[in-house]
Parts: C-alpha cells; structure tokens; sequence
C-alpha cells in the first residue's frame, strides 16, 4: 500500500462510542456479592463487580472482560473470593442504589447521561481536519462552516500529533497555535490578537467553532502514517507516553478544545513505513494506559487496519482488548489498491464487497467489519471509512477493472491521488465495481465514491448496525459538502 502522508489512515479504522457508566455496589468484606457482572457495563479503579459466585475489583478502566478470565496477576480484575449472594451488606449504603438489583445489570438509564454518549438514535459522523490542509489547500476551520459540513458533524478529529521518541507531542506549531487569522478568516469574524498568552492557529479556530456548535466534539488524532514509528517506543512504557499525552492534551492553552485522543498507529506487530515487533498485546497496553490516564469520561479512540484478510494486519494484534477500552474504532476502509502498485491490476481502493477478480482477498470493507465484530467488537463502536478522494493510474488500456497501467495519474498535490471534487468534473464516474465508483477517461483510470455509492455504503452500515461513518478528509469534499450530506442523509 501506498507510502505518503495523504495515507495516513491506510486501511485501517478508529474507535468511539461509549457506553454507559452505571452504578456499581462496592464490594464488602461480608462476602455480600456485588452487582452481577455486565458485558456492557464500563469500570473503573475499584468498581466492583460480581460473576458465577466471586466478588471482583477492578484495578483500572475495563469493558467486556470477564472477571472469570481476566483476574490473573498481570489481568485487570482482583478475584476478592468467595460471595454469598444474599448476605446483608454490614454497613448499608446510606440511600439506597435506585437502578439495580443484586444479581443482574441495571436496565435503566443513568439519571445523568454520559458526555461521551451520541444523541439517542443518532449515528456518528466523523470527519478529519489535515493540520497542514492550512496551506496549499487553503482549508480552514471556517470552511467547515461554509460548506454546511460543522452542523452535520458529531466529532472531528484533528490530524496529526506527532509520537516520535514516544511521548505525544506538537505536530506544526504554526498551523496548530500560532497563526494568526483575520477577522474575514476567522469563524466568529474576529481576528486573532498577539496578546500575551492569547491563543491563535487552528485550535483557537476550533474552541470557536465549538462555540457554535456546542454538541461537537474534537479529538486530537495522534501518528498516522508518517508520525506511528514512535508508537514502538510507546509500547515499550505506555504510562510514560500516556502521561506526555495528558500533559500535551491537557496543556492549559488549549485543554477546553479537546474532547478526546485518538490513536492512529500504522501498524502494531506489523508493517507500515516502518515496522513494528511490539508483541500482540502492545496495541491494549498502549490503549489501556491511555484509558487509565485520561479517565472514563473522555473519548479515547482509534483508527485501526481494516485488512480483512487470513492472518493479516488485525490477526497479529490483540485489537479486542484494546477495543474495549475504547469509545469507537474506525477501520481505515480506503487505500486498499491504489497506484503504489505502478503497473496494476487497477482495483477500487475502497470497496464495500468483493468481486471477480479482486487483486487480494479480504482487501474489502465488509471482511474487515465483519472480521471485527467476529473477534467480539460490538457493532456500535465500529465506523465505516469512507475517502473523500480516488487512487488512480495512467496508462490503461481498459475501462474494467483488472488492467495493467504505467504508472500513477497525475494528481494535484501528489501523483495517483486526487479529490473528489476534482475528479467529479475532470474525471467522471463510468461504472461500479464493489460496492464503489470507477472512472476512465483518456488513459487514465480512478476509483473514487460518489454521493450515490456513499449512500449504499450507508445503507450497509445501518443494516449492519454499525455506530456511523467516517472520512478522510474534509478538503477533498466540494465548497458545499456534497459527500458529507450524502453521508448524514444516508445514515
């Protein structure tokens, strides 16, 4: 797969949807037995939980780990013995609990909704803000505004963070804090000032647009492509980077602009610019220390790999684990194909399905998901991926896919890449193949959605019960949001 910072979500996927915190009986030392384990049910340092005759405490941030099977030493339950059920407690609380019974989960809701929790009923859409997309593209927070695209967003996440030498660190300080916006730039009309301390750059941009838009979130989205080698170092002590990560995500300027974090390593246990040998628990112990630090009520997240295929990317680490200590997880379905293979065959960089002919089995959007939820993910934390551009090559000689091409096509920031808004007018769609838009013209051949395609691939995501979509990124769409309305309007 392709090698360039414009990948820096190579097929891979980011978690958030959070459940519910709900109460939870602490343990006594007359052997009472504490509110029945829940599947469902978040935990936190010293929450205790109750399972097949066994009291247990949680010793850090835990969701969908049985205390049967996770109470080891190195495990995140204490098996505290033998209860009795129906013992009364010594000391009794002083109101009592109002939602659950004894032996199974509460079934109502909290009095007091979680702030990670979606609107009831609603879908997640979440897009990428591209920190350098400040410069030669000229996009800026304030087009999230005009093109209509802030009021259909849940959570944005910021790209990128940098991870070199595993602590969390700034990306582009200029792009990020520094630059100075006028007031016709600026979403409120107001122009950043010099004063001491003032804050400028995209994340002042942003607490103003949040401002705005009270109900959206903003996640800061750590590595990518270019910036994962550092996640090696990580692994290697995960506290320490999740305490740079606070102190970086917390920093006083900017702490009320973010939401949440998110982890986007390219890849564990495996291959991407660079190569990683972490192990198969890297990825959770990474992501644990992370939920440790940062507490239950803020969103941590994850792009991940969305190889679908036998013993690949998602086979080599313990994503679960990791999962389930997460809000959502978004596979990067998109940069399956593409012209980092110069000569062909050409293929959809983003399919839904699999078709005759595929270049490599599993390569498709549906095998990852459904290789996810196999592997015990709950649905509702998993997005669909969606790009809001096309791969193409040039020199082909077929309108099909399957072709054999010289090289990639010329793009206007790099070779083989190209945005949607640009390809719908200089490249139009002329088939489909998977679930997705093809396109050949001349010599050249591009795979790309459409807002058509878009909303089949909505469809699948209701059908499959999934949390919502994401994408990359917002400067790819047009001035009015055509895909980012194909997505809202589909979900």
């Amino acid at each position: 797969m392709g090698k360039s910072l414009r990948r820096a979500l190579l097929a891979g996927a980011v978690v958030i949807g959070a459940s519910a915190s709900v109460p939870l009986v602490q343990a006594n030392a007359a052997t009472a037995c504490a509110t029945a384990w829940s599947a469902t049910s978040v935990y936190v340092k010293d929450n205790s939980a109750s399972q097949n005759g066994h009291n247990y405490t949680a010793k850090w941030w835990t969701q969908n780990e049985s205390p049967d099977t996770h109470s080891g030493q190195w495990d995140v339950w204490i098996d505290n013995g033998v209860c009795g059920g129906t013992t009364t407690p010594t000391t009794a609380p002083t109101t009592a609990p109002t939602t659950a019974p004894t032996t199974t989960p509460p079934t109502t809701t909290p009095t007091t909704a979680p702030t990670t929790t979606p609107p009831t009923g609603g879908k997640n859409v979440v897009g990428y803000f591209a920190e350098w997309g400040v410069y030669g593209r000229n996009y800026h927070v304030k087009n999230l505004v005009t093109s209509g695209s802030a009021a259909k967003l849940t959570h944005i996440l910021y790209a990128f963070g940098n991870t070199t030498g595993g602590q969390c660190s700034i990306g582009d300080s200029y792009a990020d804090y520094d630059r100075a916006y006028s007031a016709a730039e600026s979403v409120d009309g107001v122009a950043d000032t010099w004063d001491t301390g003032a804050l400028r750059g995209s994340f002042n941009q942003l607490r103003k647009l949040k401002k705005q838009y009270p109900n959206l979130k903003v996640i800061w989205s750590f590595g990518g492509w270019t910036w994962s080698g550092g996640f090696t170092q990580a692994a290697a002590n995960p506290t320490a980077f999740a305490n740079s990560c606070y102190n970086l995500v917390k920093d006083s300027r900017w702490s009320d602009v973010f939401d949440g974090i998110d982890i986007d390593w390219e890849y564990p246990n495996a291959c991407g610019l660079s190569c990683d040998a972490s192990g198969p628990a890297a990825y959770n112990n990474v992501i644990t220390a992370l939920r440790n630090k940062f507490g239950s009520s803020f969103l941590v997240t994850s792009a991940i790999s969305a190889d679908g295929s036998n013993g690949g990317k998602l086979d080599v680490a313990d994503y679960a684990s990791g999962i389930a200590k997460l809000n959502l997880v978004f596979p990067m379905t998109y940069d399956y194909f593409g012209a980092f293979a110069a000569q062909g065959p050409t293929a959809p960089h983003s399919p839904l399905t699999s078709y005759t002919g595929i270049p490599t089995a599993g390569f498709y959007s549906d095998a990852a998901i459904q290789k996810l939820k196999s592997k015990g993910v709950p649905a509702n934390k998993i997005l669909l991926g969606i790009g809001f551009y096309g791969r193409g090559w040039t020199g082909v000689t077929q309108a099909a896919p399957g072709g054999s091409a010289t090289g990639a096509a010329p793009g206007t920031y790099e070779a083989g890449i190209e945005d949607y808004k640009v390809l719908k007018n200089s490249c139009p769609a002329t088939g489909t193949v998977g679930g997705t838009a093809y396109a050949y013209c001349g010599s050249n051949w591009w795979s790309y959605d459409t807002p058509s395609t878009i909303a089949g691939k909505m469809t699948y995501a209701k059908n499959q019960g999934l949390g919502g979509a994401f994408f990359w990124e917002f400067s790819g769409d047009t001035s009015n949001g055509e895909l980012i309305s194909a997505i809202k309007g589909n979900l």
